[in-house]
């Protein structure tokens, strides 16, 4: 009974969800009265993980950003992974933003996760990173669901998925 137990924590987001959020926010807008014959534009690159936002100007955009809101909630896209930038004027006085689409945890992300569990002076976990995720683990069950509980009660800035259960 002296086997390992381990799971992964990372973040992360289904791009397909975002692309059918972001199809149906495109719907909703052709049809809502507000956006009627004005050039309101929503792009997303899957491959930069970025989504573009354009409108005539500040206050149609935050309508469009809060379009792009409710259709993600409905799919199940966690906001805490989408990251708007500021707000920027664009060619032909229209406001444009960018919001990008985190997808794995950062460097400094990773490092206090691992920060987290040090501190929390949990027995027998052990905390390695490797690249996007964070490795923990430790001979008992009971220490690693602890430790996930802790990471729950924390607020990194992404929402945290668990996974890759292991025991040996």
């Amino acid at each position: 009974m002296a086997g390992s137990n381990s799971f992964d924590v990372t973040t992360g987001v289904d791009m397909m969800e975002v692309q059918n959020a972001v199809d149906q926010a495109t719907k909703e807008i052709a049809q809502r009265y507000d956006f009627k014959g004005l050039k309101v534009e929503l792009a997303l690159d899957a491959k930069a993980k970025t989504l573009t936002l354009s409108a005539p100007d500040d206050h149609r955009l935050n309508a469009l950003w809060d379009v792009v809101q409710s259709k993600m909630v409905k799919r199940k896209v966690p906001l805490k992974n989408l990251k708007p930038g500021k707000i920027e004027a664009a060619a032909g006085s229209t406001s444009r933003q960018v919001v990008a689409i985190q997808d794995g945890l950062t460097a400094e992300q990773a490092k206090e996760v691992v920060r987290t569990l040090k501190d929390a002076k949990l027995k027998r976990v052990q905390a390695s990173i490797n690249a996007e995720t964070v490795r923990v683990s430790g001979p008992d069950k009971d220490d690693l669901q602890g430790a996930i509980t802790l990471l729950k009660q924390q607020d990194f800035g992404v929402e945290l998925k668990f996974g890759n259960y292991r025991s040996s």
